[in-house]
């Protein structure tokens, strides 16, 4: 009877004390906002203005239109020109396309009021032409802008090359007559053309930086010298290979230029089962390093097999190397031979014969290498040990897909992860799949 009123009890205080345990967590909150109640002490209103900003800096802009009809205050904040400094146009066709599409209304609203603060616009636009040419009317409209970074993307194919390249010419000179302080450009797959980059440095060559502009085939190397030779604080360029001359690479030695910190070079066949490419001489590419001895030459390669035959026969001076196609067994061995200054080698693809042999000349040859990945090739694990461990602690990014690996009688995948990782220094497994 005694131990039954003991439980009674028990089970008669066990609310009281989940009450108690409430009431606390209930203080607790109150405490940190000041109220006992967490709704009525969040004043949204009261906010700081530069508390509200950064919150707007982050939501999308019909997001942006609704909350700043919340109250006077969110209203102020919407219309800082800070806000509208940085401005991506996103531009698609709802009956072809499932990208979202910048409301046409709100973009007008924009140009209206913000166009003179917009600084860093970038147009975003699907496959379609009408897309393409919304995005170049947008850009006529533009006329108080003090844009400094400009971007041109093609989510899928590029429609802006099917927008006729008096129209797309105009626009682009729009922006570039009226800003005046241009400092990074990215207009890949354009109708882009020498007149156009005439007007561009005639406007902005004291201030140009960054000029990106792979896949503009009415560019011709005299477009890029006239800018090569006036813009002088110009770090970083990026255009397509047949593009790049002696006499480009020259130019960008002299010595009344910038030592170039980044030069990226795309090489795509122009036509399908293009095989002869131009060639570089070995002086030039001395000359341009030289100049600039910390200059990173990045080359991207689209070429099918029999097209690689210009290349790397000579000692080239590139630091980082893709390739997006199968790329041979005798090139890779030409890269081991010819690019000391190579820093990082991506090989999406090659034959069915294993690479042991070029990964080794690679390691011997390549001292500054420190990033590597390989997707659908052959590596003996024996051969791949024998690369990493002449490489050792230096290569800070290794990714290998597991497939790469082909077990011998020195080593089975089951041990290799922890022989890598002796050599790196650190824990490594085989990737499932590619990470670059």
């Amino acid at each position: 009877m005694k131990r039954a009123r003991q439980k009674v009890a028990v089970e008669n205080e066990a609310p009281r004390t989940s009450q108690k345990s409430k009431k606390q967590k209930t203080c607790l909150y109150g405490s940190v906002f000041g109220e006992s109640d967490l709704h009525a002490s969040m004043d949204w209103g009261s906010l700081p203005h530069h508390v509200i900003l950064r919150i707007f800096q982050f939501l999308s802009l019909v997001d942006r239109a609704r909350a700043s009809s919340v109250c006077r205050r969110w209203n102020e904040v919407f219309h800082i020109p800070d806000l509208w400094r940085r401005f991506e146009f996103e531009l698609s066709q709802p009956a072809t396309s499932y990208l979202k599409s910048t409301h046409p209304d709100l973009i007008q609203q924009i140009i209206k009021r913000h166009a003179d603060h917009l600084q860093y616009v970038s147009f975003k636009v699907d496959s379609s032409t009408e897309s393409a040419e919304a995005a170049c009317d947008i850009l006529s409209q533009l006329v108080n802008c003090s844009i400094k970074t400009l971007g041109l993307i093609s989510t899928a194919k590029p429609s802006f090359m099917n927008v006729s390249k008096a129209h797309f010419a105009s626009a682009l000179t729009v922006v570039f007559v009226n800003s005046k302080s241009l400092s990074s450009i990215k207009i890949d797959d354009t109708p882009l053309d020498d007149p156009s980059l005439k007007v561009l440095v005639a406007n902005n060559s004291d201030t140009l930086k960054l000029l990106k502009m792979s896949s503009c085939p009415h560019v011709s190397p005299a477009g890029i010298l006239c800018v090569a030779d006036q813009c002088h604080g110009l770090k970083e360029l990026a255009l397509n290979y047949y593009i790049l001359s002696d006499e480009l690479l020259l130019a960008l030695s002299s010595e009344k230029h910038v030592d170039l910190e980044h030069l990226r070079i795309d090489v795509v066949s122009e036509n399908p089962g293009q095989v002869e490419f131009h060639s570089i001489k070995k002086q030039s590419w001395d000359a341009l390093v030289k100049h600039s001895p910390k200059v990173n030459i990045v080359m991207y390669f689209f070429l099918y097999e029999e097209e690689f035959d210009t290349f790397f026969r000579e000692e080239t001076p590139v630091t980082h190397l893709y390739f997006g196609r199968a790329v041979s067994k005798a090139m890779l061995g030409r890269i081991g031979m010819n690019c000391p200054r190579l820093i990082e080698l991506v090989v999406c693809a090659n034959g069915l014969q294993p690479l042991d042999d070029e990964l080794i000349r690679i390691a011997e040859r390549c001292k500054n290498l420190t990033a590597m990945g390989l997707g659908e090739c052959e590596v003996t694990c024996r051969g791949f040990i024998e690369f990493v461990k002449m490489c050792g602690g230096r290569l800070t990014q290794l990714s290998i897909m597991e497939e790469v690996l082909i077990p011998d009688n020195d080593y089975s995948l089951d041990r290799l992860p922890l022989e890598v990782s002796k050599h790196l220094g650190r824990m490594w497994f085989p990737d499932m799949m590619p990470t670059w």
